[in-house]
């Protein structure tokens, strides 16, 4: 059986610096109440939940939920990496899709710590060891963060290959902060410059500034998914459909091409959009809006050709050009992104779709873009994970 999946409401919370945040349970059920209120209906109407964090013990999921209520169904907790918020929509969407169930509710939520992302385990090998294996190879930057030197390091090999330029990816940040300024719950709306960014403190000399980097934030954002025949007959709307999503994994390219731009999902990214859109009846010349996933500067550039907006070695072309932003032909992050917005890992796919069910409806404010029919949204976990989901307004 497959049926066709309507976002019926979303919720979120402001997002916050990492020590100024509620706990992450009050987080999570914050966001769901949102969630329920926006669809209309009670906790007692879902009949499933996936709860997605990646920093906490087991259950955390029941400890949130459990505040907004106790009702025996199940909850299926979701941790896969900074995919995990999306990685519980499309559980949860596959559910209503199956005919398991009629009513799913995906939450998100994360509670960061200051500072780079680090793994707590440090009795066992990494589950990275294997990308790490070829980034030591590629990479020599051994002083930096793993992160920092995945991303950055896939920035330098752009630069390297097509001749981007270090203001190119002060662009799309300043891009970001452009588009923060119009989300009230955004964690940094102050507009920067690409030559603020560029001045910013130089991480990697010539490759990254600290601005081209998220920050770690904390947060909640939620969605609940509905059958049609559920949705009539509870009088819900039906206005926003998941037309299409994936979840892809990586490649034998990934780690054998030895190739950083590989290494950091571009190929997870390709396969999982092309399957998006062929499910969709869709291409990139149809989309209007996109959130996707930029953890830094140089990871959205690599997107914009992973999606194919551009092929690959023209994304700067795209970005000089003005296609990422209002007026262009793409409207890429309208809420801030990662950059702006703040990356709640467990939250970042979920609060993506929060976005962009309220620029379908047109219940955007200062963000709408205008007409926007349909919408994408890409979430990326290294190690790897990468969700695609092609949203179209019924």
């Amino acid at each position: 059986m497959t049926r066709n999946v309507f976002v019926a409401g979303v919720g979120m919370i402001p997002f916050k610096k990492p020590g100024t945040s509620d706990p992450y349970d009050v987080m999570g059920a914050g966001a769901v109440r949102e969630a329920l209120i926006d669809a209309g209906i009670d906790y007692a109407d879902v009949q499933q939940a996936y709860a997605g964090y990646v920093y906490g013990d087991s259950t955390c999921g029941q400890k949130a939920l459990y505040h907004v209520g106790m009702t025996g169904i199940p909850i299926i907790n979701v941790n896969n990496n900074c995919a995990t918020g999306s990685s519980a929509l499309f559980l949860a969407r596959q559910a209503v899709q199956s005919g398991a169930v009629d009513c799913a509710l995906a939450v998100g939520f994360e509670f960061m710590q200051p500072g780079a992302l680090s793994s707590k385990w440090s009795d066992r090998a990494p589950a990275l060891e294997r990308a790490l294996s070829v980034v030591n190879e590629l990479v020599d930057r051994t002083d930096l963060p793993s992160a920092i030197r995945q991303f950055s390091g896939a920035g330098r090999a752009h630069m390297e290959k097509y001749g981007t330029k270090l203001e190119t990816f002060a662009k799309i940040r300043a891009k970001a902060s452009q588009h923060a300024a119009r989300n009230p719950l955004a964690v940094f709306r102050t507009v920067v410059t690409p030559e603020e960014v560029l001045a910013s403190p130089m991480i990697w000399e010539g490759v990254l500034t600290r601005l081209m980097a998220c920050p770690p934030t904390c947060g909640a954002a939620a969605a609940i998914v509905v059958s049609e025949e559920f949705a009539r007959k509870r009088g819900l709307r039906t206005d926003v459909l998941i037309a299409a999503q994936s979840l892809t994994t990586d490649l034998p390219s990934t780690y054998d091409s030895r190739d950083m731009i590989r290494v950091v999902g571009f190929d997870m990214t390709r396969a999982g959009a092309k399957l998006a859109y062929e499910q969709a009846g869709v291409g990139p010349e149809d989309i209007d809006v996109i959130e996707l996933h930029d953890c830094f500067a140089q990871n959205e550039l690599l997107t914009y050709e992973g999606l194919g907006l551009c092929a690959e070695g023209e994304a700067e072309k795209l970005v000089n050009d003005g296609d990422n932003t209002y007026g262009g032909k793409w409207v890429v992050n309208p809420s801030g992104g990662l950059l702006s917005k703040g990356h709640p890992l467990g939250a970042t796919g979920l609060a993506q779709c929060y976005e962009l069910t309220h620029q379908l409806r047109g219940t955007a404010d200062q963000r709408q873009v205008e007409g926007a029919k349909v919408a994408l949204a890409h979430n990326l976990g290294l190690g790897g994970a990468c969700v695609t989901t092609v949203y179209k307004a019924a």
